[in-house]
């Protein structure tokens, strides 16, 4: 019997090899798949959600209201909408109160908020009319993510 034949498993050299390979194909990867890119993604899919829920919830009020009208609280300023159901607790200085679209849960069971707002009654969408009162709704360039612009109007 020969010495080399007694001698069986791995060197060093061949482990650190395959642990090398092996950890710059798993970084390759997680390269590829981007999970940053995709949480964002996943985050903006949600806002385009919200801003098209809370401009339908506006228009569905206003095709109730035997005049048409849109709650009158929305100016011509983009500003955020509070999530608040009761107006008191809304800064209506610096948040519009739509507290009639949660009402009854007929329009909304509640306000929609931005999967990254900060703000304490600020749900992180803007809403504002034009002069011939198309709605827009809009995220905030603040929170924007992966430059893509969410905004919609009708």
């Amino acid at each position: 019997m020969s010495i080399r034949s007694l001698r069986r498993g791995f060197t060093l050299i061949e482990l650190l090899l395959v642990i090398g390979i092996i950890a710059i194909l798993a970084a390759i990867v997680i390269v590829a798949i981007n999970p940053t890119k995709q949480l964002a993604d996943a985050r903006n899919a949600q806002r385009r959600a919200d801003v098209n829920t809370i401009l339908n919830a506006v228009y569905q009020y206003s095709i109730d209201q035997t005049d048409g009208s849109i709650p009158s609280n929305i100016t011509s300023t983009a500003t955020e909408v509070c999530t608040n159901a009761v107006e008191a607790t809304c800064d209506t200085a610096s948040l519009i109160y739509l507290g009639e679209l949660t009402t009854d849960a007929k329009y909304l069971v509640s306000i929609p908020t931005d999967p990254k707002a900060s703000t304490t009654n600020g749900a992180g969408y803007l809403i504002n009319k034009d002069a011939n009162n198309r709605i827009t709704v809009a995220v905030p360039s603040t929170l924007e993510e992966n430059d893509v612009s969410i905004s919609v109007t009708r």
